[in-house]
């Protein structure tokens, strides 16, 4: 396998991608609202994905709620934003961390009906005042604490439904004043206010299994390179000060916060630290590059990926129906969903 997650053009492989997945071997699969039609359809692309490559391969999706998830409406039920869990745990802690729970268990109990076993979700980012509004209602709120608790809670529910999480945007996104997927974000913070507050949101979720890269500048620690390709952040940020030692893959390489050419970025994200490359956009010349910079998965990042792996169990049983209901009782005060939760 090589250390390189990728995205495909459409909701049906061509014979083009077919072959890719079969001589390229990325790790994994991640796959967004183009791939989507019905759950049947779904569910094929992924068996064909996966037969292809000749393995279980892991298939990522971004399913949050609110404004980022890629399965909705009519197959599949909306989710609440983040903020919506943070706002109910801001009267009833207890009840807002249930919902959180509930809400991360029914994704995932949609998501492997399908096949696909990774969620990039929980968010640890803490929006400032002034920060952009890519972030913005995703987050669970602006205290590090409560935002690692919901976060928490988010994982737990998802990995009880088979689903593993992703930790993002690691070691932090909600301080960017820019769009990472269009620009450059720079941070000036200095290093005690990010240890107190961005930073400190990801430690209590340091042993989650996966997490995904920030691009973002951090001035007061690399006043250069955007923690995705940052030796010094990843070593001394996100291994160290957080303690995170799983899996870290970067966030997609194709966005418009990143400079050079595809095959310059997949190789300065992997000399950097990050132990798998992220390629979204489908297009075949730049999974190509892609594929023809990123290595074979070999020690420590073969280490860490078996370990993610490892870390999925089989899902405990729930009453769907139950849950459901449950849920959009404990979430009557915090979100009005407009289509209703299916």
């Amino acid at each position: 396998m090589r250390a390189f997650i990728t995205g495909i053009a459409g909701p049906a492989l061509t014979d083009r991608e077919r072959a890719f997945l079969r001589e390229a071997e990325p790790w994994g699969l991640i796959l967004f609202q183009r791939n989507v039609t019905a759950p049947e359809a779904l569910r094929r692309l992924i068996d064909q994905a996966r037969d292809a490559l000749g393995r279980t391969a892991p298939v990522l999706i971004d399913q949050e709620g609110g404004r980022v998830q890629r399965l909705g409406p009519p197959h599949w039920p909306s989710y609440p934003p983040g903020a919506a869990y943070g706002a109910l745990y801001d009267g009833d802690p207890e009840m807002g961390l249930a919902a959180a729970r509930l809400g991360a268990r029914l994704i995932a109990a949609d998501l492997a009906a399908l096949g696909i076993d990774v969620d990039c979700l929980p968010l640890a980012d803490v929006p400032a005042p002034g920060a952009d509004p890519v972030i913005g209602d995703r987050a669970y709120g602006q205290e590090p604490a409560k935002v690692a608790a919901v976060a928490g809670a988010i994982a737990r529910g998802l990995t009880e439904g088979g689903v593993l999480p992703v930790l993002k945007h690691i070691p932090g996104h909600g301080r960017a004043t820019a769009d990472s997927h269009r620009s450059l974000p720079v941070v000036n913070a200095d290093r005690a206010t990010l240890e107190a507050i961005d930073f400190a949101a990801f430690r209590p979720l340091a042993g989650l299994p996966l997490a995904m890269t920030a691009h973002v500048v951090f001035t007061a620690i690399d006043p250069i390179a955007p923690a995705t390709i940052s030796a010094t952040i990843v070593r001394d940020v996100i291994r160290d000060s957080i303690g995170f030692n799983g899996l870290l893959m970067s966030d997609d390489i194709s966005m418009g916060a990143l400079a050079g050419s595809i095959a310059e970025r997949t190789r300065a994200a992997i000399s950097a630290g990050c132990d798998v490359v992220l390629h979204c956009n489908g297009d075949m010349q730049e999974m190509l590059a892609v594929a023809g910079e990123a290595p074979l998965l070999a020690g420590e990042a073969a280490r860490r990926a078996a370990a993610a792996l490892a870390a999925k169990k089989p899902a405990a049983p729930i009453d769907l129906a139950a849950g459901r209901a449950r849920f959009l009782q404990l979430m009557s005060a915090a979100w009005q969903p407009a289509r209703g939760l299916a």
